[in-house]
């Protein structure tokens, strides 16, 4: 069976599954005639979803590999000890010295377009390329951003280098993968004979199965931080604030002992079955969030509200940065420069990323931030005067020129880079928790690289702390989800239920009902009057799905010996989308049937039966040819329109 997940979804972790049998359809299934590229013509009632326990083989290692916006690594462990994650402690390039548990996402290609390197290997190489050079050379950095603003993605989206050259983003993305493929495995990632042995971890979902593990002395208690404390290592552990509960919980005789004895920490020890939290893991590109409840009797985890996010992650900072220094030294001057002095720009945005993770809320001393000498040349030779005299000239009166010949910058006006993105975060967070469906929220854990800044943690307790929600991060906030979606991949039903993020569905005719149908969709064939583009429903948008959840559909070959059927699916944000026409609604993918040759015995229609399920990390879908009881080879495609 092939899966082909939703582009929305990231992180990856790999470890092998069975081969799954057909499951027959319930009687009644509808039957529904489907020709190629058409859609089914009769109506088809939604049978009830069936649901099956998903079942996983054993293992000898699960490999995850966590493909950020900034920055990415990978981490594994044995089955044999499967308590021990074993991380990459030393990549090539970096600083001397520094132990580097994750590389930045940066690919270096060789002008002719061949891989040449990755990570600190790739950025270090591309610095020390002569500028003339460094044209040729296509370096992408940051690229994952740019496929998550992309609105018609498909396989011949393209992604562009700094130097303004263009490249099939799959090329792109598959050079990175078969770097981790073969730093980490020495082996294939997934092959279509397994496709389940690649797995889509969610990022906010890999947080919280970490999460759940950690002992008390592993969480910060942000609002327990002593008064004006601007750096993560000044904090009150949270082990004290629960120490008394956890007096009280062993005298109860109401005991829940079983948490503990399933294997989940100290603090969720300390929750009763029902609770609820967020996890909101703030990243290189954006701010994911999940809505988690406790159950019984394992620890299992049900998701309350659909995952959501937006583009508010730390690069908005790296955005306002060159914004600012668009009106220092001009739009069209730093457009000029990031193209013809390419690796001069990777080199300038180095220099403020390692200022930017300095920044604090009580910090009192201004920060400097280095200009390459291509930078100061090539602003004397394109304008005629030096970068001294357009700080003078310039509006921005909170960036002075340092007798060190840098960038002097005011904590204030550093602090002030990150608020368009801080607040975005902060109103993401407030407008889910004014759902219903989340109302009862104890706690907020923080994760992610871009919640290591002490501006952010200080916003988000400031701005929530008041409302009584607890704002926890885990110490190690910036391998949590690499490190769970480790965990994630021992055991993938940790999370039992899910909410569809959307409404997804197919295309079918209908039966016209006069005064209900509109007269534009009315369709007459062979003297029987349909209804064209009705949306049928698989699965609407925050419907809750368990894990192995079933939707059943029949579909019927149109032609004798017809080798495929292919079925556009559509999807929507709204739940009550009646027709594929209808604003909002779009089509999404196909799903496509490979039929073996029909048995010359064999007579009358053949039904194919196809199982959909909605409830894990990706769609999924089997189909069996009724007629012979054999598996037929069954995939969605997201991508190919």
């Amino acid at each position: 069976m092939l899966a082909v997940p939703d582009m929305g979804l990231q992180g990856l972790y790999i470890g092998s599954s069975p081969e799954r049998s057909p499951v027959p359809s319930p009687p009644g299934s509808p039957r529904t005639q489907e020709s190629c590229g058409i859609a089914p013509l009769t109506p088809s009632q939604s049978p009830k979803p069936e649901t099956r326990a998903p079942q996983h083989a054993p293992f000898s290692v699960v490999v995850a590999i966590d493909f950020g916006t900034t920055s990415s690594g990978y981490a594994f462990s044995f089955a044999s000890d499967p308590e021990a994650i074993h991380m990459m402690r030393k990549w090539e390039g970096g600083d001397p010295g520094v132990a580097h548990q994750k590389t930045p996402t940066c690919l270096l290609l060789t002008p002719e377009g061949a891989f040449h390197s990755f990570g600190y290997t790739a950025r270090d190489y591309y610095h020390d390329l002569d500028p003339e050079e460094a044209r040729d050379w296509l370096y992408f950095e940051k690229f994952k951003m740019k496929i998550h603003s992309a609105t018609d993605l498909t396989l011949k989206t393209q992604l562009e280098a700094v130097n303004g050259k263009k490249m099939p983003a799959l090329e792109v993305f598959a050079h990175a993968l078969r770097f981790f493929k073969e730093h980490a495995l020495q082996a294939g990632l997934v092959s279509r004979e397994d496709a389940e042995q690649l797995l889509i971890a969610l990022e906010p979902e890999a947080a919280s199965v970490y999460c759940r593990k950690l002992r008390l002395h592993q969480l910060l208690d942000l609002s327990s931080r002593a008064p004006g404390s601007g750096r993560l290592g000044e904090r009150r552990s949270i082990d004290s604030s629960f120490r008394q509960a956890r007096e009280q919980l062993r005298r109860s005789r109401h005991s829940r002992t079983f948490l503990v004895e399933s294997g989940v920490g100290e603090l969720w020890a300390e929750m009763q079955a029902g609770d609820r939290y967020v996890v909101a893991d703030c990243g290189g590109g954006t701010v994911d969030l999940t809505v988690h409840q406790l159950e019984q009797p394992h620890g299992t985890l049900k998701e309350l509200y659909k995952a959501s996010g937006g583009p508010y992650g730390a690069v908005g900072v790296d955005l306002a940065f060159e914004q600012l220094l668009g009106r220092i030294f001009g739009e069209d001057f730093i457009t000029t420069f990031k193209r013809q002095r390419p690796a001069a720009w990777v080199d300038l945005t180095i220099a403020f990323e390692a200022r930017k993770r300095t920044a604090g809320p009580h910090r009192a001393g201004a920060l400097n931030i280095s200009l390459p000498f291509s930078f100061i040349d090539f602003y004397r030779k394109q304008r005629g005067h030096n970068v001294e005299t357009a700080l003078r000239r310039s509006s921005v009166n909170f960036v002075k020129w340092s007798s060190q010949g840098m960038l002097r910058m005011s904590c204030e006006a550093m602090n002030e880079l990150f608020q368009p993105t801080v607040s975005g975060i902060i109103q993401h967070i407030e407008a889910l928790l004014a759902r219903p469906e989340v109302q009862g929220v104890k706690l907020l854990f923080l994760v992610g690289g871009f919640a290591e800044s002490a501006v952010l943690q200080h916003a988000v307790q400031t701005a929530l702390g008041a409302r009584g929600l607890r704002v926890v991060v885990p110490h190690d906030v910036g391998l949590t989800i690499l490190k769970g979606a480790v965990l994630f991949g021992q055991a993938p039903g940790v999370v039992r239920v899910r909410r569809s993020p959307l409404t997804y569905g197919v295309g079918v005719l209908n039966r016209f009902v006069a005064g209900r149908h509109p007269p534009e969709k009315l369709l007459v064939r062979d003297g029987r009057r349909w209804c064209t583009d009705v949306f049928e429903r698989f699965v609407a948008a925050e419907q809750s799905v368990a894990l192995g959840e079933e939707v059943r559909r029949s579909y019927c070959p149109a032609r004798p010996g017809q080798r495929r059927v292919l079925i556009n699916l559509y999807c929507c944000a709204a739940e009550d989308a009646r027709f594929i026409t209808d604003p909002g609604v779009r089509k999404c993918g196909a799903l496509s049937l490979e039929l073996e040759p029909a048995d010359g015995a064999s007579c009358g229609r053949r039904e194919i039966r196809a199982a959909m399920q909605f409830g894990d990390t990706e769609i999924k879908v089997t189909a069996v040819d009724v007629s012979t009881n054999r598996s037929v080879r069954a995939a969605i495609d997201f991508l190919s329109n």
